[in-house]
């Protein structure tokens, strides 16, 4: 396990990590619709389903509650990447899987989007 991030280099990683996801999933399609606000990205969906990722400060932590479940991703250095700890399922490719569970389609997100 890594050492826990300072304070500033989380709220910078998770910040910058939040950004290029409201992009990437802005994209997607124009059934959903992003928000970010505080550190908090709602994923709204037609049938009124709401996804959320966010940063957890205490924690040091992204979290992300879709599908009744929830996801508490650490920044993992050495892969460049946030990986839950239990699951040791990757940020962006696990909400790949949720968002084209929702919307019935294979989604792959822009990584670079915005950027």
């Amino acid at each position: 396990m890594s050492e826990p991030l300072e304070e500033r280099e989380f709220e910078q990683l998770a910040d910058d990590e939040l950004n290029r996801l409201v992009e990437a999933v802005s994209q997607i399609s124009d059934d959903i619709d992003p928000d970010l606000q505080m550190g908090v990205l709602s994923i709204q969906f037609e049938d009124g389903t709401k996804y959320v990722v966010n940063s957890h400060r205490a924690a040091r932590q992204i979290w992300m509650a879709a599908e009744r479940r929830a996801w508490h991703f650490d920044w993992q250095p050495e892969a460049k990447a946030w990986v839950a700890a239990q699951s040791e399922d990757e940020l962006w490719s696990t909400l790949e899987g949720v968002l084209g569970r929702k919307l019935g389609l294979k989604v792959t997100l822009d990584r670079d989007a915005g950027f």
